[in-house]
Parts: C-alpha cells; sequence; structure tokens
C-alpha cells in the first residue's frame, strides 16, 4: 500500500486506541489518565460503550473482574452503578468463593454515561473512522500509528487494537448473511487482511446474540416473576452510607418445550451454523438454542430469561435463545414458548464471525510479540464477555503507559487477580474459541472474592497512578476500619449459655456468629451494649462481613497462600523470550515446540504450557542455575 496517496493530517497522539467498546473504553480511559495523550478511533461514536448483547454486567466470577477493574482505578464499576435497573446477588447459598453481584443494566443510559466519561476525560480525542492499516518500521519493528479508510495517516507511540467483533466482522441470519460487526452496523474491513499479511496470526471465531421482542406484546401473568434485591455498589469508591438511588424492575423466566424443539429440529438445515456457512468456532459455554436442542435431545425444556433492555425502550432480551435461524423460524419457536404467544420481533437473532489475533502471539503485558508498542485487548485476543475485554483494556492501556514511561511493564499473577488468570490463559493456552471466565479456572479463589479486590489490587493501582488521592484516602480508611473490626471479633467475648462448674461460659464474638451475613447486627449490638465508640458501631456492614469471611476461612486462605508461594518460585525463574529451544538438546520434540510457540517469561508460565512435560521443565531449572 502507496502511503504517498493517503492525506497525512496534524493529528500526533501518544496512542492511539482502535474500537470504543469496553476494553477500549478502559484502555484510552487508562492512558490519558496516566498523563499522555489518546486518540480513541470509533466507526460511531454514538455506539461507544454498547452492551452489543446481554444487558447485564456482572455475575459469576465476572462480577469479580469488574471490582478488580475498579480497584485499579478503572470505569466500569462506576458506569454500571449509575445505569443498573436490577441488582441480584447470585450463589447466595453457596459459598463466598462463588457468590457474585449481578446487574440489569438500562442498555441506553449505560452508553451514555460511558460516552461521557471518555468524553470528559482531559488529553482524550474521539475521532470517527476506519482503521485499515497500521503504519511500522519495517518488518518486525514497532509500530509508529494508523492508517484510516479516510486516508488519514496518524503517528502515534503505541496502538492499542479492541476492535471487538468488527474486524472483518460477518453475521448471519438464515440464508442472509451480510459484512457488518453488529446488525445494521458496517464492519471494519482491511485491517485482518492487512495483519495476516504481516504474519500476525489471525484466525475467525464466532458468536451470536438472540432476537429482541416488544415488551408490551409479553403475556407477563404466563411467566415467573424474578424481582432484585437491595443494590450495593460494585465501585469501591462509592460512599458505603448512601444507598445507591437506582431503580429495580423484574425480569421473568419461561421454557422452551416440545413444540420449540420441534420447529428448530425442522428447519435445522436452514441454519448457517449446520449448514456450513460459518467456519468460526463458536462459544462452547454460551451455546445457541439449536445447539442446545441438537446436542442435548433428552432435554424436555431450556430455560429462557426475559430481562428488560432499558426504562426507555419497549425491548425485552431472550436470554437463552441465541439463535442464527431464519426470521420466519425464529418468530415461529419464540411464539411456542408460554408467555410468547404473540411476541413481536423488534430485531431478530443473528450470529457474526469476525477476525481475532491468536493471544499466544502475545507477551503476557498484550503486547505483540512481531510488532512493538503494539497491544491488542477484548474480543480481538479471542475472549467473550463485557469483563473479560475490560479487564483486559485497562492493562493493555496501564502498560502502553509504562511502555512510554520507559518503566518495566505490569503483570498480575494468577494469585493476585482474576484479571491474572485470564491474561496468563489467553497468552498461554491460546484461543481456539471465546474465552469465557469461570471462578474454577482460579486457583485461590477464597482470596480473590470479588469484595477482596481493593486489598489486593488498590496498592497497585495507586504504584501505577490511577488511584488519586482522594481515592487512596478512602482506601486506607477502610483498611483500618477492617483491621479494626478483625480484632473486635476476635477479641470482644460474649457468654454462650449454660454454665459449667458454675462458671458462665464464654466465647469470641466471631465464634458466635453463625454466618458472616449475621455479624453486622451481632457486632453492632454488642458494641451498643459495651457502650463502645460510636464509630465502632457505624461500621458499614460491607467492612463487618468482609472482615468475618477473613476470619471464618483464614485457614483455606493460608493454604492457599502456601500454595501461591510455592508457584511463586517458578515466577521468579525468568526465560528470554528470544531463547531458542530447538537448540536445547534433550528437551523432547513437543517441549521444543510449543516453547518456541509461546515464548514463556517465566519458567511457572513454561510449566502451564499443554504438552510441555514436566522432565523438560526440570531440564530447563537445572540450566537456568548453570547459568
Amino acid at each position: 500500500m502507496d502511503i504517498a496517496f493517503f492525506l497525512w493530517i496534524t493529528m500526533d497522539y501518544d496512542c492511539i486506541v482502535i474500537g470504543g467498546g469496553h476494553a477500549g473504553i478502559e484502555a484510552s480511559l487508562a492512558v490519558a489518565r496516566l498523563g499522555f495523550s489518546c486518540l480513541l478511533i470509533t466507526q460511531n461514536p454514538d455506539r461507544i460503550g454498547a452492551l452489543s448483547c446481554n444487558p447485564a454486567i456482572g455475575g459469576l466470577s465476572k462480577s469479580n473482574l469488574v471490582r478488580e477493574v475498579d480497584a485499579l482505578g478503572g470505569e466500569m464499576g462506576r458506569l454500571i452503578d449509575r445505569s443498573l435497573i436490577q441488582y441480584r446477588v447470585l450463589n447466595r447459598s453457596r459459598g463466598p468463593a462463588v457468590q457474585a453481584p449481578r446487574a440489569q443494566a438500562d442498555k441506553l443510559l449505560y452508553q451514555s454515561e460511558a460516552r461521557l466519561a471518555v468524553e470528559r476525560q482531559p488529553r482524550l480525542a474521539v475521532f470517527m473512522d476506519t482503521v485499515v492499516d497500521l503504519l511500522a518500521s519495517g518488518s518486525g519493528g514497532a509500530v509508529e500509528g494508523v492508517i484510516t479508510e479516510r486516508g488519514h495517516g496518524i503517528s502515534a507511540k503505541t496502538v492499542i487494537l479492541a476492535s471487538g467483533t468488527f474486524m472483518e466482522g460477518r453475521i448471519f441470519i438464515g440464508e442472509y448473511d451480510a459484512p457488518q460487526g453488529r446488525l445494521g452496523e458496517a464492519a471494519a474491513l482491511g485491517l485482518g487482511a492487512r495483519l495476516r499479511e504481516r504474519g500476525m496470526p489471525v484466525g475467525r471465531l464466532k458468536t451470536g446474540t438472540p432476537a429482541r421482542v416488544a415488551g408490551n406484546a409479553i403475556e407477563y401473568e404466563k411467566l415467573e416473576k424474578q424481582d432484585g434485591e437491595p443494590p450495593e455498589a460494585f465501585s469501591f469508591n462509592h460512599d458505603r452510607d448512601e444507598k445507591l438511588a437506582r431503580p429495580s424492575v423484574p425480569c421473568w423466566i419461561t421454557y422452551t418445550n416440545a413444540a420449540t424443539h420441534a420447529i428448530i429440529r425442522s428447519n435445522i438445515h436452514r441454519s448457517p451454523l449446520y449448514g456450513g456457512k460459518i467456519t468460526g468456532v463458536g462459544p462452547r459455554y454460551c451455546p445457541s438454542i439449536e445447539d442446545k436442542v441438537m446436542r442435548f435431545p433428552d432435554r424436555d425444556r431450556h430455560h429462557v430469561f426475559i430481562e428488560p433492555e432499558s426504562l426507555g425502550a419497549n425491548e425485552m432480551y431472550l436470554n437463552g435463545l441465541s439463535s442464527s435461524l431464519p426470521e420466519d423460524v425464529q418468530e415461529a419457536f419464540i411464539r411456542s414458548i408460554a408467555g410468547l404467544e404473540h411476541a413481536r420481533i423488534v430485531r431478530p437473532a443473528y450470529a457474526v464471525e469476525y477476525d481475532y489475533l491468536d493471544p499466544l502471539g502475545l507477551y503476557p503485558t498484550l503486547e505483540s510479540k512481531s510488532l512493538a508498542n503494539f497491544f491488542v485487548a477484548g474480543q480481538t485476543n479471542g475472549s467473550s464477555g463485557y469483563e473479560e475485554a475490560a479487564a483486559q483494556g485497562v492493562m493493555a492501556g496501564v502498560n502502553a503507559a509504562l511502555t512510554m514511561r520507559g518503566e518495566p511493564p505490569l503483570t498480575l499473577g494468577r494469585a493476585e487477580a482474576y484479571i491474572g488468570v485470564l491474561i496468563d490463559d489467553l497468552t498461554t493456552l491460546g484461543a481456539k474459541e471465546p474465552y469465557r471466565m469461570f471462578t474454577s479456572r482460579a486457583e485461590r479463589r477464597l482470596a480473590l472474592r470479588h469484595d477482596t479486590a481493593d486489598s489486593r489490587l488498590t496498592p497497585i493501582g495507586r504504584t501505577v497512578g490511577l488511584v488519586d488521592d482522594t481515592r487512596w484516602e478512602r482506601f486506607q480508611h477502610k483498611m483500618r476500619g477492617v483491621d479494626a473490626i478483625r480484632e473486635l471479633l476476635r477479641t470482644r467475648k460474649i457468654e454462650a449459655g449454660g454454665e459449667s462448674a458454675g462458671k458462665t461460659l464464654e466465647r469470641a464474638l466471631v465464634d458466635a456468629t453463625v454466618t458472616p451475613e449475621q455479624a453486622p447486627s451481632l457486632l453492632s449490638a454488642h458494641i451498643l451494649s459495651t457502650e463502645a465508640a460510636s464509630t465502632e458501631a457505624a461500621f458499614p456492614a460491607e467492612w463487618i462481613i468482609r472482615a468475618a469471611l477473613d476470619i471464618k476461612y483464614a485457614g483455606y486462605i493460608e493454604k492457599e497462600v502456601r500454595a501461591a508461594e510455592r508457584n511463586a518460585k517458578m515466577e521468579a525463574v525468568k526465560l528470554r523470550p528470544e531463547c531458542d529451544y530447538r537448540s536445547i538438546a534433550g528437551l523432547s520434540a513437543e517441549s521444543k515446540e510449543k516453547l518456541s510457540l509461546v515464548r514463556p517469561l517465566t519458567l511457572g508460565q513454561a510449566a502451564r504450557i499443554p504438552g510441555v512435560r514436566q522432565g523438560d521443565i526440570a531440564l530447563l531449572m537445572v540450566l537456568m542455575r548453570k547459568g
């Protein structure tokens, strides 16, 4: 491509972020907040922060990511706090490691708040265009900027790619297909082909979304109602003495049935997924309704969660009915479901296939191994989910800024954060299908609870520069309070009932607490009865529950800590990414191939590569000791 034909304009930035989704938002805000000029290039500024699929933030393991992004100084937690319309804690009956807040979002309000956050941020500009190529210094050099569809050449010291499902995107609805990244929104064409020409590991993935139906055509009396709970803030920066002043609207539950499944089976030949038009691999853990019907023929019904899209719109989201079947088939099987007999489709379900970069081509910093100063984040890395995208976005933004400062990059370990698990999995295992975070992927689930994200990561955010003085003082005040509560719970005694040898039995207040959730009322009552300081009685319930959980599970957490310390020894052994593993005598052929592909930065990362033998890890350890 001859750059001389392009219009050069006088735009020169420290960083360019490609894409205005959840990864792009966090990346651009992080770069600008760390003092660098940033240009966010998006095809449509009106769609910054769009919730493309389900209208919700949080959920199992995903809430941990949201709170970790917030603890580092990111934006997602604050955005959902300002736009939620229902709040629930999932898995309340189970252990704290797998409990998770989830909030339905007003999609229009969330999007509006996201755009305002970007546009009000100093040093951050928005530009409407499509990036079609990168400017780079020679083969295997460093990125120097971008070229856009309208002919603009824009220089930058770093570039972050966060294109979501838009890079060479194509949607499918039955026999219909079109080059789009979302229904009605044009795909970003050209960049995927150019990255392939540069030798980058580009592949194809697929995802999908269900139909949206008119809310006023649903027969709600036939549905199960699901009300919300009093909302709690996702952001640690929210004043815990102030309740979130947000409305709460119900969601609804219904089920598919034998008639639904019969309609899908009789039309399965019209599915582009089963007809061969779609070649990309879809998400295993979020299958389409036709996949569920065909793969689980013994199931006589599947859940359908009907969720409001916005207080300012009439659309309802049919969670569980993702599909790429033709629109007439969609209408038929939707109307076979109780409560949806007269449903009117506002937006049909569709599948979308798109280009992604295999994250094996990235370092754990999310920087490309083949092009310096080029970072990749979000669905472009093969992940799925808003929360996974935001987590990668904030890390890519931080590392782009640290690169420009000339400082060492930031990587989070698996023992430190779900973000560390996410990025380590992607850059060590790759992504042959859309990656989704689960609590089961984390080895330290009890220590990585969503309520501990601030104590784990806010000091890191402070060191990097994303946590300001006000927020830091608030954090320190909370930590002092939690420490004081732990001491109260351990040392205050309470009568346990009954007498032995004429003496009243006593036990520590924390032992008298049946569950951590009962600790706030018990502690407050005891403090008040003993005329303790009024400040003690004013501890937020969230702090008390946090302290009680820490004490209750201290033994299990200590076991996790010891395991993490053993793993840390492996992580401390650094490997050179340019190491020629093929020349090392004694390594198995498979290990040579896998190590050369991943190019791990530590011995711990090398040990997690599938196919690398433990004997080969031992050999590398011996060689490292010999220097």
